[in-house]
């Protein structure tokens, strides 16, 4: 017999005779200081994103394309990565072609080795979706997946995520249990307030040392 087995077996008889405890957890203690009326959460979450040097706007769903490429114009940027396996990626290329917008559109759908360099030094900026947000800490959920992986929001100097008004919950317990987080989650889940920043060197703030220099959520109101 391995010493995993003997391990085990201790282990069971250990627990011969007993009964588990029972389930007291009092899930007012973690919800209870952080609920909001409906009305509020947005609100709440633009203000703790923007005290972070988050840039927010609100617009109607059907908008959010148009104000990615004024958004792009402004900062005479070259390049959009975005996810063609998405909606919202089809959604965007189908305003791309409409709009006649200048930008390149730079689709990730190929492993990161075939175009590491490019990936790492030429792309100007990207395009996520979000799983929500959370009004109690000014937070955005992401949620990676092989469309979207993590470099997407990771890399690119300034990162442009799309947040529905309707998936922005009180707190992040409340989230958990609507989406039902219990039932599978992602190898790497992302909680994001803001931009990268650091003050590690000589204590002076920085932005863009670990991860975008600009963060940018679209709110989309519901239509």
């Amino acid at each position: 017999m391995s010493a995993r087995s003997n391990i085990l077996n201790k282990l069971r008889a250990g627990l011969a005779g007993t009964a588990p405890r029972p389930d007291d957890f009092d899930d007012k203690l973690v919800t209870e200081p952080w609920l909001y009326a409906p009305e509020d959460r947005i609100l709440r979450l633009r203000t703790l994103m923007e005290a972070v040097h988050t840039e927010v706007h609100q617009l109607a769903s059907a908008d959010w394309p148009a104000k990615v490429q004024q958004l792009l114009d402004s900062r005479n940027l070259g390049n959009l990565l975005y996810a063609p396996g998405t909606d919202h990626g089809q959604q965007l290329a189908q305003h791309w072609q409409s709009a006649g917008a200048t930008q390149d559109l730079r689709a990730y759908d190929r492993p990161i080795e075939d175009w590491k360099e490019e990936l790492f030094w030429q792309v100007d900026a990207s395009l996520t979706g979000s799983a929500g947000g959370i009004a109690a800490t000014g937070s955005l959920v992401l949620w990676p997946d092989r469309h979207e992986p993590r470099l997407m929001s990771l890399l690119p100097p300034l990162h442009i995520a799309l947040l529905k008004a309707s998936e922005i919950e009180d707190n992040l317990y409340a989230m958990m249990q609507r989406q039902h987080w219990s039932a599978g989650l992602p190898t790497n889940l992302l909680l994001v307030s803001g931009p990268s920043k650091t003050a590690d060197i000589e204590q002076v703030l920085a932005y863009g040392a670990h991860g975008p220099k600009e963060l940018v959520v679209l709110i989309l109101e519901d239509a």
